[in-house]
C-alpha cells in the first residue's frame, strides 16, 4: 500500500515517503489571530485533520505542529482601532480559533507555538542568513533586515515563477530595500507602534517579519527537515515561497512535500475578511449541525474550491441525516475500536490517491445503502458488517457521532445521567401519545430537538441521539 500526494513544488501527484519510516511530521501555518476564524480559515484545519486521521489509521505515528501568529501589522491596527492592547486581541482571537477547532471536531495540534515566544530562534536564523550573504540590514538606519531574493537562485521554485515576473506586495514598505521584492526578516520599530510590540535585537528594537516566524518555529519543533508543510492556497506565494527560500538559504533541508487546500468562495470570490464576506464558524454552527458543517468542508477534494451557500449546507445536512438514519437503525452506540481491515477497498484506494475524499464518501454511501438493504431483508450479519465499515470510514472523516470529539467533556457517569433524564421525558411523551394528547407529545419532542436531541420512532421503539 502506498500513499500518493500532490506536491506543489513538483506540480504533480507523487508517492509519499516519510523521512523516517512509520513517522510523519507535519507543519501547517496557523492563523494570524486578528479576528474570529471563518469557514475559509477552518477548511484548512479540517483538511489536515482528515490527513492526520488517515495517516494514523494506516499505521503512521503523526506529529502535527501549527503556529499562532500573534504579532502582525493587522493585529496592531485592529487592536488600536478597538482601543485594546494588541496582545489582548491576539489572545481573545486565539481562544476563538480553539472554539472553532472544537466546534468542528478537529483534534488540536500536538503543539501550537506562538510567534512571540520564539524571538531568540528568529534572531539566530537572521544571523545565519546575514553571514551566508542572503540577508542584509537596511542602510537607512530603520532597523529593518531584509532577505535578498536575488541572492538565492531557486527563489520562485515553489510557485514556479521567475523573479522578473513577480510584483512587490502592494502594502510592502519599500524603505531600505535593494530590490522591491526583498522581504522583511526583522521590522524596525516605528514611532506609532506600542512599546510592548518591540524586542531588542542586534539590529535595533523591532519585531519579526511574518515569513521568518514560521521558519524558526517549524525548524525548532520538527528539525532541520520534515515531511509535509501546508496551508491554504493563498499562502503558497509569497508566504511559503519566502519560508522555503530563507530556510534553504540558511542551510536547512526544510519541508519535503508541500500541500495546499483551495478556497471557500462566495459568489465566486475567495472568502476573506477584507472582502467583508467571511462567515464565522461559531455563527454557522448555530444554524447548522457542526457535523454537517464538517461534512460540507471535508468531502470536496481539498484542491477544489467550495462555493458557500445555504443550499450547500442544507445538502450536507441531508447527506448526514441519511448516514445517521442508518446508524440509528443499525443500533450504533458507544465508542468502538477500528482496524484498517474494516475499511472497504474502494475507500482505501480513494484516500491513498491524494486524499480522494469525494470517492471515499461515495464508498460510505454505497455501504450505507447495502446496510439498509440488509436491515430490510433481516440479514443481521450483513447489517453488522456494514455498520462496522461505515463507522470506520466516518472515523477517518471525523464524523462518527460517537467519537470523543463529539462527546464534549461528558464522562460515562454523566452519559448515564443524561440517558436516564431523556428516558424519563420520553416516557412522559409516550403517556401523552397513549392518551392521544398529540400537542403535548409534539411539544416534548420539539423541546428535546431544541436541546440537540433527535428522537426517532422506529419499529423497535423510540431511539434518541445527540
Amino acid at each position: 500500500m502506498s500513499f500518493h500526494l500532490y506536491d506543489e513544488r513538483l506540480g504533480a501527484v507523487t508517492e509519499f515517503h516519510p523521512l523516517v519510516p512509520g513517522k510523519v511530521s507535519i507543519y501547517h501555518c496557523g492563523l494570524t489571530v486578528q479576528a474570529p476564524p471563518h469557514l475559509g480559515h477552518i477548511r484548512k484545519e479540517v483538511v489536515f485533520d482528515v490527513l492526520r486521521r488517515w495517516l494514523t489509521v494506516t499505521g503512521h505515528q503523526v506529529k502535527v505542529v501549527a503556529n499562532i501568529t500573534d504579532i502582525d501589522d493587522k493585529i496592531l491596527s485592529k487592536s488600536a482601532a478597538q482601543g485594546i492592547e494588541w496582545y489582548e486581541l491576539a489572545y481573545a482571537m486565539e481562544l476563538e480559533l480553539h472554539r472553532a477547532y472544537a466546534a468542528l471536531g478537529c483534534r488540536p495540534p500536538d503543539y501550537e507555538p506562538r510567534a512571540t515566544g520564539h524571538i531568540p530562534e528568529m534572531w539566530a536564523l537572521i544571523t545565519d542568513l546575514i553571514e551566508a550573504g542572503h540577508a542584509y540590514p537596511a542602510a537607512d538606519g530603520s532597523g529593518d533586515v531584509y532577505f535578498d531574493v536575488r541572492s538565492w537562485p531557486d527563489y520562485g521554485e515553489l510557485s514556479r515563477q521567475r523573479i522578473e515576473d513577480m510584483a512587490p506586495a502592494a502594502d510592502a514598505d519599500p524603505r531600505g530595500k535593494r530590490d522591491p521584492r526583498d522581504f522583511a526578516l526583522w521590522k524596525g520599530t516605528k514611532p506609532t507602534e506600542p512599546a510592548t510590540a518591540s524586542w531588542d535585537s542586534p539590529w535595533g528594537p523591532g519585531r519579526p517579519g511574518w515569513h521568518l516566524e514560521c521558519s524558526a518555529m517549524s525548524l525548532k519543533y520538527l528539525g532541520d527537515e520534515f515531511d509535509i508543510h501546508g496551508g491554504g492556497l493563498d499562502l503558497r506565494f509569497p508566504h511559503h515561497e519566502n519560508e522555503l527560500a530563507q530556510s534553504r538559504a540558511a542551510g536547512h533541508g526544510f519541508a519535503r512535500y508541500w500541500m495546499h487546500n483551495a478556497f471557500v468562495t462566495m459568489a465566486g470570490e475567495k472568502m476573506s475578511k477584507s472582502l467583508g464576506n467571511g462567515t464565522i464558524v461559531t455563527e454557522v454552527t448555530k444554524q447548522y449541525a457542526p457535523r454537517a458543517v464538517r461534512l460540507y468542508l471535508a468531502v470536496p477534494h481539498y484542491r477544489s474550491a467550495i462555493e458557500f451557500s445555504d443550499d450547500s449546507l442544507s445538502e450536507a445536512s441531508a447527506q448526514l441525516a441519511r448516514i445517521d438514519s442508518f446508524l440509528e437503525r443499525a443500533g450504533a452506540s458507544g465508542r468502538v475500536g477500528f482496524d484498517f481491515g474494516d475499511l472497504p477497498e474502494a475507500f482505501v484506494q480513494a484516500m491513498d490517491d491524494d486524499l480522494g475524499t469525494p470517492q471515499a464518501m461515495a464508498a460510505v454511501f454505497d455501504t450505507v445503502k447495502a446496510g439498509n438493504r440488509a436491515l430490510d431483508c433481516g440479514d443481521a450479519s450483513a447489517a453488522s458488517d456494514a455498520l462496522r465499515q461505515v463507522r470506520a470510514m466516518l472515523h477517518v472523516f471525523g464524523l462518527d457521532p460517537h467519537d470523543p470529539e463529539w462527546q464534549g467533556t461528558a464522562t460515562e457517569d454523566l452519559g448515564s445521567v443524561l440517558d436516564g433524564l431523556v428516558t424519563l421525558v420520553l416516557d412522559q411523551r409516550a403517556q401523552a401519545r397513549a392518551r392521544k394528547d398529540w400537542a403535548s407529545a409534539d411539544a416534548i419532542r420539539d423541546t428535546l430537538s431544541s436541546l440537540g436531541i433527535t428522537v426517532a420512532d422506529t419499529a423497535d421503539g423510540v431511539r434518541w441521539s445527540l
